[in-house]
């Protein structure tokens, strides 16, 4: 069977399985709707029941699945707008939940722990929007980006908008990246290190760009204060129309909901660590510095996101078109499933440890270690050399000279995501008006669409 024929006769087999996702919110919306009609507060407990408890269970049941999409098929997935809607149905529902759980909490009488249930399972909806949020951000056009701000702002987290396309994909599996978990380092040491540590990136990154334009970071144009702005408006009208209940409300169910991005960033990169080359730069983001799982319910609740391998080598594929590879390292477990293990540190740390130490064939001077317990991993059995286990590299083309002279009409092609630099047109929303040559541009400029790629990594192309 031709290439031709073999993508034409290939059918997406979850097509209609990918819904599971915007029905999540709808779900709240069931549980908050039985509680009103019922009074029975457990219900209010739906939540952290189905993402503790049900999709666990039909994660063990229904299995995983490790196949992938013919390379053939990938054009026509990309482009077919029923995968977008999809992504995109998940925010009004959304909404009407928060509104809804803050009116609840502030005229319902709750007592504590039906309270208590409420911030959990309104916040567990906010949570996952947050890969709602992240799937839009990667896309090139600009109401994916404003979309993705706008469902960032029920969960006060709109910083991730920035720091994660532009400092998380750049810096990924290195001790520079705040979102990489360190082994020996538990969930709860981690948290305050992520949280701070990303809107201070997300802050320091937004400044040069704004520098560049001529801008002073305390200005609208500065994407953290929109996306920060839409927060306050949202939160301030619930409590102008609720109490402060309300607010007390919105503010920990967001903070709950940030904290499960979080714990699954600290699973994705456990441990993992990009080597250095003898010119300093870290190496290329490859398969083997994400931790992966195929569960198929898992990866249907988050757009596959935990196909993190290709979605890091690839940051603007979209969900459908994601791949599994033999190479990238497994967790025992869908995400969901473990959540739980990575609140408890010693349940934690005996789990993933030794897929740690085996991963780097034993020699765990490859790994990124919490510098604390650095010596004592070092000296226990879990660091002892088994088998050779290198790396694979695939090449990076070798760039174009980045202080090569130009006419002004020169183009330069990202090696990851093609986008093309066009010195006559510039990229003026990273501060490079039209005009600016090449030589210009600084070494360090990340590719503005993948940010996985440097102007180092950039070819000539010809006019």
């Amino acid at each position: 069977m031709n290439t031709a024929t073999q993508s034409v006769n290939w059918v997406d087999k979850k097509r209609y399985l990918w819904l599971l996702s915007p029905m999540l919110p709808v779900l709240g919306l069931a549980i908050l709707g039985t509680y009103v009609i019922t009074g029975i507060g457990w219900t209010l407990w739906g939540g952290p029941i189905i993402v503790y408890g049900l999709i666990p269970l039909l994660d063990r049941i229904i299995g995983s699945d490790p196949t992938n999409p013919p390379e053939s098929a990938v054009a026509h997935l990309e482009s077919d707008a029923y995968y977008r809607f999809i992504v995109y149905a998940y925010i009004p529902s959304q909404f009407v939940l928060t509104i809804w759980g803050a009116f609840i909490a502030a005229t319902g009488q709750l007592s504590w722990f039906e309270f208590t249930g409420l911030v959990l399972s309104v916040g567990v909806i906010n949570g996952i929007a947050i890969n709602t949020a992240h799937e839009l951000s990667h896309k090139r056009d600009e109401m994916g980006r404003w979309m993705a701000k706008i469902t960032l702002a029920p969960v006060a987290y709109g910083h991730f908008y920035v720091e994660h396309v532009r400092g998380h994909h750049k810096n990924v599996a290195t001790p520079d990246d705040p979102a990489s978990s360190k082994m020996g380092e538990s969930f709860w040491a981690f948290l305050p290190r992520t949280m701070i540590g990303s809107v201070k990136s997300a802050w320091k990154i937004e400044g040069e760009r704004l520098d560049r334009l001529g801008k002073g970071t305390w200005t609208f144009a500065n994407d953290n204060l929109q996306a920060w702005a839409m927060t306050v408006v949202l939160f301030a009208l619930l409590t102008w129309m609720f109490g402060w209940v309300a607010l007390l409300f919105l503010v920990l169910q967001a903070f709950y909901g940030a904290s499960l991005l979080e714990v699954i960033n600290y699973m994705e990169h456990y441990g993992l660590l990009r080597q250095k080359g003898a010119d300093g730069r870290y190496e290329r983001c490859l398969p083997e510095h994400s931790w992966n799982s195929n569960h198929i319910v898992t990866n249907l609740v988050l757009y596959q996101l935990q196909r993190h391998s290709d979605h890091h080598a690839h940051p603007t594929r979209s969900f459908q078109a994601l791949r599994h590879f033999e190479s990238s390292p497994q967790l025992p477990s869908g995400y969901a499933s473990m959540l739980l293990p990575a609140y408890i540190p010693p349940l934690w740390y005996r789990q993933m440890d030794p897929l740690v130490s085996k991963h780097y064939g034993g020699d765990l001077s490859k790994a990124n270690i919490l510098p604390s317990k650095r010596e004592a991993i070092l000296s226990s059995e879990l660091h002892r050399i088994i088998e050779e286990n290198p790396a694979y590299m695939p090449p990076i083309p070798e760039g174009a000279p980045t202080d090569i002279k130009t006419d002004g009409r020169a183009r330069f092609q990202c090696s990851d995501c093609g986008y093309i630099y066009d010195e006559q047109k510039g990229c003026p929303q990273e501060g490079f008006p039209a005009g600016t040559v090449w030589a210009k541009i600084p070494d360090t400029w990340p590719c503005p669409d993948c940010a996985v790629r440097e102007k180092v990594d950039f070819v000539a192309l010809d006019n």
